[in-house]
């Protein structure tokens, strides 16, 4: 992993951490101010931190890859919430109905366990697909010498 990925990964942690703040929030006001069942507040709690992490992705994280635009961003924010959203949506709803149903853990303990799980694999996906160079990118980076 070079140094440019590393220092990428610790941004895309950064705003989670940010995202984990609001997604806990959301969860608590929707789960104890509005009595709403743990699964349904979970699906919008981790709606809402998607949206949050998108807007500061795209501005922070790879701001370098991409320039923030409704033609370009809405395109991008609909490939990060399929992907980010329903890897982070599936799984925390999936891990909170075991932890919650079956482990009898509590419902914010048990969010906190399914984000860092599905971290990772958000990450991954963002960097390949959603934020990934543009071709004029990648026709300026200049290929590896290579000794033989």
């Amino acid at each position: 992993m070079g140094r440019r990925t590393v220092l990428r990964w610790l941004k895309f942690n950064a705003v989670g951490a940010l995202g984990i703040g609001v997604q806990l929030a959301v969860l608590l006001t929707l789960k104890s101010g509005f009595h709403l069942s743990y699964l349904p507040a979970t699906a919008l709690a981790v709606e809402a931190a998607v949206l949050h992490n998108f807007l500061w992705h795209e501005r922070y994280t790879w701001a370098d890859r991409v320039q923030p635009s409704w033609k370009k961003s809405l395109p991008r924010l609909l490939r990060f919430n399929l992907t980010t959203g329903g890897v982070s949506i599936a799984g925390n709803l999936a891990l909170m109905k075991l932890t919650v149903d079956f482990g009898h853990m509590n419902y914010l303990v048990a969010n906190g366990v399914a984000i860092a799980l599905s971290s990772l694999a958000n990450f991954l996906v963002s960097e390949v697909w959603v934020f990934a160079k543009s071709q004029n990118q990648r026709a300026r980076v200049p290929a590896p010498h290579r000794r033989f």
